[in-house]
């Protein structure tokens, strides 16, 4: 079984996971032998041949799809930052920038297949503004992440958030490691959290809540790490913490929200080179969609760093919308944006 990359064919898909099965498996080579056999030596030399050959012809079939469907979820660039920290020697800097790069792109974070081209791109921008001794680092992390859009060179940006209470310790040199469904070091969780975070949204684009099972396990990892008491993982503490972020994504009263992805994305964004009036009424069935979560809950922070990030991109594609879903998208976004009324403004002044 193989992963088929981002077809856009609805009947093929089961969630974000959709699978095809082979039409037809690799054939090794064939040899010829003669009829008869005179001597021992033939028939051992004929035995030897085709033992040899069933080997290599069964490492083929069984190893070669194992290569081609083992490619992690996420082609991420990882970059640490220390500029805020004296001293001259960086060196634990530079190796962590590596350690976290390897950790996150090298381990399998869902049981999806893959394929090297079908990877998710994304970023994260470790800002490190305090070293309290050698092993202990406040820090500050900016996510983003990205899908293309079909039959175009462009691409839509799926997260834009900054974390600034991406505190953790490290010892240059260890091991990073992540036990699933138990309790991490500090780093581990982090990166596992917004790791799961970019391949739930990833999922919710191309499968109407297809992200669940992501967004799942980013809850048992909050629920994990609520225990040790740190910033970040609390309930109630801060409304755009870990934990608000999670739980609005495992809301079910703000489904219309995740549903809103989709929508967004997979029959709006993906069906604009074919028809822009009919990828502009799905846009703003998207934000209608929005609106209705908004309403049950207007501080949530999965709203609110998703109006952040397509800000910019929803301004560009009503401004090219006919005349009355100008009208309906800006009263939509700035019924939901109040005070970006201003920048909105400027898709009712564009032709």
């Amino acid at each position: 079984m193989k992963r088929i990359g981002h077809i856009f064919n609805s009947e093929n898909r089961i969630g974000c996971n959709f699978v095809m099965k082979s039409s037809s498996a690799p054939s090794g080579r064939t040899h010829r032998f003669p009829t008869q056999y005179h001597t021992c030596g033939d028939l051992l030399r004929r035995h030897l041949i085709s033992t040899l050959t069933t080997f290599f012809l069964l490492a083929f079939l069984f190893i070669l799809p194992a290569t081609n469907t083992a490619a992690q979820e996420l082609k991420c660039e990882v970059a640490v930052n220390a500029d805020k920290v004296p001293g001259s020697n960086k060196q634990v800097f530079t190796t962590m920038q590596k350690a976290i790069s390897e950790f996150v792109n090298h381990t399998r974070w869902s049981d999806m297949h893959y394929q090297s081209s079908e990877k998710i791109e994304c970023n994260m921008l470790i800002t490190i503004d305090e070293m309290s001794d050698e092993k202990t680092f406040k820090a500050n992390l900016q996510i983003q992440a990205r899908r293309p859009v079909y039959n175009s060179s462009y691409y839509s940006s799926l997260l834009n958030f900054k974390d600034p209470n991406f505190n953790f310790e490290y010892i240059e040199h260890q091991t990073i490691d992540y036990i699933e469904g138990q309790t991490n070091d500090e780093l581990v969780s982090l990166l596992a959290y917004y790791c799961y975070m970019i391949i739930g949204m990833d999922c919710d684009s191309y499968s109407d809540v297809g992200g669940t099972p992501s967004f799942r396990k980013m809850e048992t990892v909050v629920n994990l790490e609520q225990s040790k008491g740190l910033v970040g993982w609390k309930a109630f503490d801060d409304l755009r913490n870990r934990y608000a972020y999670s739980n609005n994504l495992n809301d079910e009263n703000l489904k219309n929200f995740r549903h809103a992805s989709y929508l967004y994305h997979r029959l709006g964004l993906d069906q604009m080179a074919s028809s822009t009036d009919k990828g502009c009424a799905k846009v703003l069935e998207a934000l209608r969609e929005i609106k209705k979560s908004y309403d049950i809950k207007s501080s949530c922070v999965a709203i609110t760093s998703f109006m952040e990030t397509k800000r910019d991109e929803l301004i560009n594609i009503f401004s090219h919308a006919t005349d009355n879903q100008k009208k309906e998208a800006y009263d939509l976004l700035v019924s939901i944006e109040p005070s970006q009324s201003d920048k909105y403004e400027t898709i009712l002044k564009k032709n």
